[in-house]
């Protein structure tokens, strides 16, 4: 699959609907997916210091892209200064660029971006995503698709957030509520995604998340409720 571990020196929807059955475990690692550029505001750039604070202060690894660019680099960054442990994987064409950050705790180099996704998620108790583009918005959908159907690498199911820094993620929600409406998907899957402006409200909503009891199937009497 690729290299091995190299060692180096909001808003709203905080309660989906819960299975109380299910146990929880503390969060250990938590995959970060954001952008490689900066974007157009500071904004971007400090919450992701302030995420990366976070989960430094709660002794949460990260597990993140591996580069050093855009928002990737800033978050890793700001977690080592924190003293979270962090793990990278990147993959084979972008560490072959020169991409790849050199303080990380440890990083794996794998094969493509498919193995890369599937790696982060194997690592990762759950998984936050912050302002990006379509590579953010992609990861953040399969991992929320793969715990809807229950199908993540060792846990059926695990957290999936966005941190929603100037409401970014705003239109993302409006989306998801237009499928509800439209019978596309249950509203339980809908407020499945958790969202904060605040980082250690999103972390505490993800350590205290559990799976809805709902599938996603919807006969054409159901209704989207159930």
């Amino acid at each position: 699959m690729g290299d091995p571990l190299h060692d180096a020196g909001g808003q709203g929807h905080l309660a989906p609907s819960l299975d109380s059955t299910l146990s929880q475990r503390p969060l250990q690692r938590v995959a970060v997916f954001c952008g490689s550029n900066f974007g157009s505001s500071p904004r971007y750039a400090d919450a992701t210091r302030a995420l990366g604070r976070a989960l430094g202060e709660r002794g949460i690894g990260l597990v993140y892209g591996g580069t050093h660019m855009g928002l990737m680099g800033v978050l890793a960054d700001s977690a080592l200064e924190a003293g979270s442990d962090v793990t990278g994987i990147i993959n084979r064409r972008l560490h072959e660029r020169g991409h790849l950050h050199t303080r990380l705790t440890r990083h794996e180099v794998v094969a493509d971006m498919r193995v890369r996704k599937a790696r982060m998620g194997e690592l990762a108790d759950a998984f936050i995503a912050l302002p990006g583009g379509l590579g953010t918005l992609e990861e953040l959908f399969e991992a929320a698709t793969l715990t809807q159907l229950g199908d993540h690498h060792g846990r059926a199911a695990k957290a999936c957030g966005a941190l929603n820094v100037g409401g970014f993620f705003d239109p993302m929600r409006a989306l998801l509520d237009r499928a509800v409406a439209e019978g596309f998907m249950k509203s339980a899957h809908n407020d499945m995604i958790v969202m904060s402006a605040d980082p250690h409200q999103l972390l505490d909503a993800l350590a205290n998340w559990q799976a809805p009891v709902v599938n996603k199937w919807i006969t054409p009497t159901q209704g989207t409720g159930s």
